[in-house]
């Protein structure tokens, strides 16, 4: 029984599974936690990933190994490998202003007047989102160069490369041979804002135009692409971001969309085409079968559940207990969940709010309801922004920690207005590692077809008042400052 090793760098924790390469089976796990924070030395990332394997048997025996790994997060090399400065993560939002900039810039703006610079606003974000598929926002790492190149000038001079969490995790594995060796793929090289789907290639003005000039990048492989080798001559493969790996560690087929529930909020579907929205609430990204995925992000899921269940003072299945006694629409009380400003719409200043709050709302349970409500909503704007970008909607699969909530499993139906299907819960950002491995390992034309995971079916009428309501508060809301 060949085994192959599937790992899931996410904001939180490590998590690696160790499976049977042919079924998909699992053999053994290990599981280690990141510091909390919007910047992380990576070395923090390696020490996680070392008491992960260790939990999970070490990785000797594999017959190969990929990384997955939160996407976006801007890892700095100097000339030796070192880490020049802790890695600015994808949902630190100080390079909101250089967004600004960068889009500015690619449109024509010279610093006139308030209508100039409006016109090169518009004319900025069709040009990025053709550029490269998406419109920079605070997220990408192109923005957090630019950060960097103007607020550390010293740390940006030191820089020689620039790669990405499971860029370097992969590199570390493969025994960081030198920085010529740095290896990434198509999914998590979407994320960057200077390579395009589209063509596959990496747009250097963009990124010189952002830094300054051209660090080492690392080489963007293919799906089955290998990355180097582990200690034990088994080959490493490409590894992807987080999102890729979970569309493949469901299964995901043209016409899926999943609505991820985790330390973000994700919808995204597996699409032929690529995609480019000018808008900017949809992000042009590749998958990691050679296919594309369009897709919306939030920077509140999963942690609303948690600030509410704080509030509150009970625990999440307590939470979800009382939101599902409140009514559908919590009586007109209105949870605006941007509690780490938003990404989605692109708000990165923006502060929670409770709207409609009156002697009959002033309960637990309608605070719980307008928690969960808001969450879901949220995503929800991002699925329409979806299908107005063109995609196929066939089935929505909730999957990440957030779909663990009983409430948010049930009235996720009415605020979607559409069946949803729930896998059991897993790991499924490691499951689409291990199965990349797998894929590397066995060869052929496609991913090894593991056997798909139990699922349920969740159907409740569609409830539109609840996306009205929300609707109607979110659009009181101004980018005011945290």
């Amino acid at each position: 029984m060949a085994l192959v090793a599937g790992v899931d760098s996410s904001t939180q924790s490590c998590k690696v599974m160790i499976r049977d390469a042919e079924t998909g089976e699992l053999v053994r796990s290990g599981r280690a936690a990141h510091p909390a924070g919007t910047e992380v030395d990576p070395q923090a990332w390696w020490d996680a990933l070392q008491d992960a394997v260790a939990q999970a048997g070490g990785l000797a025996d594999v017959a190969a190994a990929s990384v997955a790994g939160q996407q976006h997060g801007m890892v700095c090399l100097d000339e030796q490998g070192g880490v020049v400065r802790p890695a600015l993560l994808w949902n630190d939002t100080r390079s909101a202003d250089a967004a600004v900039e960068l889009i500015e810039e690619l449109g024509g703006a010279d610093g006139g007047s308030g209508g100039d610079r409006v016109g090169a606003l518009v004319a900025g974000r069709h040009a990025w989102a053709e550029a490269v598929g998406s419109v920079p926002v605070a997220s990408f790492t192109v923005t957090k160069l630019r950060w960097l190149a103007r607020n550390e000038p010293a740390s940006a001079e030191r820089t020689a490369a620039v790669c990405l969490p499971h860029d370097w995790l992969t590199w570390r594995l493969a025994g960081a041979a030198g920085l010529d060796s740095l290896r990434t793929d198509r999914g998590d090289a979407s994320g960057t804002g200077y390579w395009s789907p589209r063509t596959g290639e990496y747009r250097l003005d963009l990124l010189e135009q952002a830094f300054g000039r051209r660090p080492v990048l690392p080489v963007v492989l293919g799906p089955t692409g290998r990355a180097g080798e582990l200690p034990n001559g088994a080959p490493l493969g490409p590894g992807t971001g987080d999102n890729a790996a979970a569309a493949l560690g469901v299964g995901a087929l043209p016409g899926d969309v999943i609505v991820s529930i985790g330390t973000s909020g994700t919808v995204f579907s597996v699409a032929e085409a690529p995609s480019q929205d000018s808008s900017g609430a949809v992000a042009g990204f590749a998958d990691a079968t050679g296919r594309f995925l369009p897709l919306v992000a939030t920077l509140n899921a999963a942690r609303v559940l948690d600030a509410a269940a704080k509030l509150l003072g009970v625990d999440l299945d307590e939470l979800a207990r009382l939101a599902l006694s409140a009514p559908a629409g919590a009586d007109g009380l209105v949870m605006v969940p941007y509690l780490e400003g938003e990404r989605t719409p692109n708000r990165p200043l923006a502060t929670g709010a409770v709207h409609g709050l009156t002697l009959r709302t002033s309960t637990p349970a309608h605070l719980a309801r307008a928690a969960v409500e808001g969450l879901l909503c949220g995503l929800a704007d991002g699925l329409d922004a979806m299908v107005a970008q063109g995609a196929t909607v066939n089935r929505v699969i909730l999957v990440g920690g957030g779909a663990r909530s009983e409430a948010v499993r049930r009235i996720a139906p009415q605020v979607f207005g559409c069946p949803v299907l729930v896998p059991a819960p897993g790991e499924y950002v490691a499951d689409g590692a291990a199965r990349q491995a797998a894929w590397v390992a066995l060869g052929g034309e496609a991913p090894p077809a593991w056997a798909a995971s139990t699922t349920e079916q969740y159907d409740a009428p569609p409830a539109p008042h609840i996306r009205d309501q929300y609707a109607a508060a979110r659009d009181l809301f101004t980018n005011r400052p945290a």
